[in-house]
């Protein structure tokens, strides 16, 4: 196998979150190979565009992604040779085009010992080179690739790890959300500047409970026992919901017992005080569910609704830091502070940057708004990136340099300034849609509202400016749902449940009412739904790996939906 000479060639790595990833990517951070990042949910004709566009001869994947995902449009990428599999058996690969070689990463590491080549001399990247080409999930379209420098880097993990106090050896971090999301490599990336342990686990195989857990097995945090953990809100979403069902099927006293001492703690943790006595004989048993020594949570990727931010803070004993930033600013923004408990907020700004909102006349926000300035949310400084990779230069219309030589990124989401200097993220210039009768609906802030009833999993609400009402698809909760079905005498599989129109007018009757309580206008609340048997995972392709809406794809899938709820059919 010939290893690529020139500095500055692409590599790409497309696999699983593992120890082999971060590996490969320290070896083509020292020899300033630029590494091309994919997700590894993407579907075929993304990742080819992926490496069609960033030219790579050289890939590092899975043994699983090579048979599942590469093989099949291995065809379509004329320019790669070399596929390097992280897994090491089998040693020979029978079956490949000709023109590509496979090879497992042991023996790679075998040539790389070898006397001539360890000897060569290495140049180092300078800190303008490009480190990462990483594609975006593609939640808005084709995924681009962001270009991130060394300097990015370092200036995005300096911020974020001045906001994590006492980081140090003993810190043991648990990884698992996907390397190829800027949160989760930006994670991995603190944790090794300050010598703390990274574990490596997966989504399937991280609690007790864990879908490839088998029953009475320990979980990978059971085991591991992390004090550091990043988490994107679908996730923790997921717990306080099965948490709290848990709850509800308490005795009388058990759930007294609980609500007591959760609202006990809510008041004291207001207050500034510690309740260790509660942590100890209440919650003790729900903070195992997290290996029972989690000290810091990082929740980024989404916004985390105020009912779960409060679950996490009170149960699981530990300060949730509630990030903002994005691949374009190497995931960093803002972190709320650890001692800040206030919800729905995601702190000021880190060290390493600086943000201003700029007026959105449009959307009526201004930066003259009062009691809060609210307008755009621009970020500035040295973590902001150097733009999309060969893309023309009408999307590169985000990026702009200021009169002082400071790089900003327009991030499209709308924020507003509390007194104490922390942002909160209020809205999205793509997510708000104009109805014929001229009012705006934020499609995000209605979703996170209605997201919080225990009916629902997940919501997509959809409208167009042509139409004068709102509809919605839903992913219901399989037990809540249920448990519904019998309450009314509604008989029939999941699937027919789903397709109920008795079930589809219940639900949106307890939608509505959920609404209403959270003070929605009658506007911005979905007049029609439709149930989806099937839960939107990264394989369906309808949400990215950090379980954002990808809304064209979800108005492709139900545009016989979106037709009939509008009347079309």
């Amino acid at each position: 196998m010939r290893r690529p000479t020139q500095p500055k060639t692409n590599i790409a790595i497309f696999c699983e979150t593992r120890a082999e990833w971060l590996i490969a990517a320290h070896a083509c951070f020292m020899y300033n190979f630029p590494l091309v990042t994919l997700y590894s949910t993407l579907g075929g004709p993304a990742i080819a565009h992926g490496l069609n566009e960033t030219q790579v001869t050289h890939i590092i994947t899975s043994r699983e992604l090579l048979e599942t995902r590469l093989k099949a449009i291995l065809i379509e990428v004329p320019r790669l040779q070399y596929i390097i599999v992280v897994d090491n058996t089998p040693t020979s690969w029978p079956g490949y085009p000709r023109g590509i070689s496979v090879h497992n990463m042991a023996a790679v590491q075998k040539l790389g010992i070898r006397p001539e080549n360890a000897a060569r001399e290495r140049k180092q990247p300078l800190p303008s080179d490009i480190a990462v080409i990483m594609y975006t999930s593609g939640s808005t379209g084709v995924p681009k690739g962001v270009m991130i420098s060394h300097s990015n880097i370092l200036a995005g993990i300096t911020g974020m790890a001045e906001r994590i106090p006492n980081l140090c050896e003993e810190d043991i971090y648990i990884a698992y959300l996907p390397l190829a999301h800027v949160l989760e490599l930006s994670a991995e990336l603190v944790c090794i500047s300050h010598g703390c342990s990274i574990g490596y686990s997966s989504p399937q195989t991280l609690a007790d409970q864990s879908t490839k857990i088998k029953r009475g097995s320990k979980g990978d945090t059971s085991v591991l026992q992390p004090t550091l953990m990043a988490a994107v809100p679908e996730i923790m979403d997921r717990i306080y919901k099965n948490v709290m069902t848990k709850v509800e099927e308490m005795n009388s006293v058990q759930r007294t017992l609980f609500i007591l001492a959760y609202n006990y703690k809510l008041e004291q943790l207001a207050k500034g005080y510690s309740t260790p006595l509660c942590d100890r004989f209440v919650f003790r048993k729900v903070r195992s569910l997290l290996g029972g020594q989690t000290r810091v949570l990082l929740s980024g990727g989404a916004p985390l609704s105020a009912a779960t931010q409060r679950f996490m803070n009170v149960c699981f004993c530990c300060p949730v830091g509630q990030g903002y930033g994005l691949t374009e600013t190497c995931g960093a923004g803002t972190i709320s502070e650890l001692w800040d408990y206030s919800t729905g907020r995601v702190g000021g700004p880190l060290v390493c940057c600086e943000i201003k909102l700029k007026d959105w006349m449009e959307g009526g926000y201004r930066s003259i708004d009062r009691p809060h300035p609210r307008g755009e949310i621009l970020i500035g400084g040295p973590n902001v990136t150097m733009g999309y990779y060969k893309n023309d230069p009408k999307k590169q219309e985000d990026f702009f340099v200021d009169e002082n030589n400071q790089r900003w990124f327009c991030t499209g989401d709308i924020g507003e300034f509390h007194e104490d200097g922390c942002l909160k993220i209020i809205d999205r210039k793509k997510d708000l849609v104009k109805l014929q009768a001229g009012e705006y609906v934020s499609l995000g802030k209605v979703e996170a509202v209605l997201k919080n009833c225990s009916l629902i999993d997940n919501i997509c609400v959809y409208a167009n400016s042509d139409e004068i009402y709102v509809i919605g698809f839903v992913v219901p909760n399989q037990k809540h749902l249920l448990a519904l079905a019998e309450r009314y005498g509604v008989r029939g599989s999941w699937e027919e449940l789903c397709n109920s129109k008795t079930m589809e007018e219940l639900v949106l009757k307890m939608l509505t009412e959920a609404a209403l309580a959270a003070q929605l206008e009658r506007f911005e609340i979905p007049r029609k739904i439709r149930l989806s048997p099937e839960p939107w995972t990264p394989e369906t392709g309808l949400v990215t790996d950090a379980f954002k809406l990808k809304r064209k794809e979800l108005k492709t899938h139900y545009q016989d939906d979106i037709e009939r709820m509008y009347g079309g059919k």
